[in-house]
């Protein structure tokens, strides 16, 4: 599951049809309406963890910000990897309609614009 926004990447209509092509796989996707990462059990469970951990230190710069994340364990064992993304991605790119309708989506039966599956194409299309 993934918040609207969250793990952005710059892939192309393609480059997400690709996976599902190559391996003959259908990949399901459900992403957490805005506002609603609370009702998420694991994040919410997680950055309780986090944010005790860097009570009162200031969070400086985006290496501070890593570096007490990257310092977070739990009393289970869990630990926090987390490391700084320095790409650039590019703003207010588009994507028209015609790279869009390459990809086989599978609207999910529950909020579909939400909740949806991406299909391998067959060798034909």
């Amino acid at each position: 599951m993934a918040r609207r926004g969250a793990g952005r990447s710059c892939q192309t209509p393609g480059q997400t049809q690709l996976p599902t092509d190559e391996t003959g796989l259908s990949v399901s996707v459900g992403h957490f309406p805005p506002g609603t990462s609370k009702w998420n059990r694991i994040e919410h469970r997680l950055f309780s963890f986090i944010s005790s951990n860097w009570r009162g230190q200031p969070l400086l710069s985006p290496a501070n910000f890593v570096n007490l994340i990257g310092a977070t364990k739990t009393a289970g064992g869990l630990k926090v990897p987390c490391r700084l993304d320095t790409n650039t991605y590019p703003s207010g790119v588009k994507v028209t309609n015609e790279p869009m309708a390459m990809i086989r989506l599978k609207p999910g039966s529950f909020h579909g614009e939400w909740n949806y599956t991406i299909q391998p194409r067959t060798k034909s299309a």
